[in-house]
């Protein structure tokens, strides 16, 4: 007889996880725990990285799974010289060194491009682009670009300028299978990322907005006209610069 309340618990709790007041429970317990490993995981690997090598990103695994290659040599940002830390500033992020994260003004310029029904240009930072290829995968969805605008402010408050720059040119696509500066250099050059002259660093610098179409080693004359641009806009920056060095 003791036992019979007990099988009654039993199975008054199998009818509770059944019923719909049970399911919701478990469905909100589930997203809980979602947001609270979305909130605790960035900044944790981010302390990680701050120091150490990162291996994969989720578009090396997508182009794996897809059949590409994969060269990737992490190289420290002494090693990667200054003609492409400088080029590739001045092709993505004149403002790298000042903004802490956006630069409002350039979003300002999409935004009123978008209202006047223009095809708007890009206006990520150098910070954003890091923490899409650190986390996120490709595209240009709302969810996407809205999990960028969330994680771009932490890669800034956890890493200096430095850092970003150099876990951005280790990491960022540069053809098709080749990602950093170290591989991009041996493949396209046949050197490593210390031996870059400024024409060689403004050649990668230019391809960076469609590396996988464009080539720095076969430039079209609109890569050479755009490397030029590269060359002279560095001279312009000067001091905004300063930054980038390691």
């Amino acid at each position: 007889m003791p036992s019979r309340p007990a099988s009654l618990a039993g199975k008054a709790a199998r009818r509770s996880r059944g019923s719909p007041i049970g399911l919701g429970r478990r469905i909100r317990r589930f997203v809980l725990w979602v947001l609270l490993l979305a909130l605790v995981l960035p900044p944790a690997l981010l302390l990680v990285f701050r120091f150490a090598p990162v291996p994969l990103t989720p578009l090396m695994v997508i182009r794996l799974i897809e059949g590409e290659a994969l060269h990737h040599d992490w190289v420290p940002l002494a090693q990667i010289a200054p003609a492409l830390r400088h080029a590739v500033v001045a092709a993505e992020d004149n403002l790298f060194c000042e903004h802490a994260g956006f630069d409002w003004t350039a979003l300002g310029e999409v935004l009123a491009e978008w209202r006047a029904d223009e095809r708007p240009r890009g206006a990520s930072t150098i910070t954003m682009q890091t923490a899409k290829n650190l986390f996120l995968w490709p595209g240009r969805s709302l969810l996407r670009k809205g999990l960028e605008a969330w994680l771009t402010p932490q890669v800034e408050l956890i890493w200096d300028k430095r850092r970003i720059l150099e876990v951005y040119l280790n990491i960022v696509e540069m053809g098709p299978g080749i990602y950093g500066a170290q591989a991009a250099a041996v493949r396209h050059f046949g050197k490593s990322a210390a031996d870059l002259g400024r024409l060689e660093a403004a050649l990668l610098a230019a391809v960076l907005p469609n590396p996988r179409t464009w080539s720095p080693a076969a430039p079209t004359d609109y890569i050479v006209r755009r490397a030029r641009t590269i060359r002279t806009r560095i001279d312009q920056l000067g001091p905004m610069l300063a930054c980038t060095e390691a």
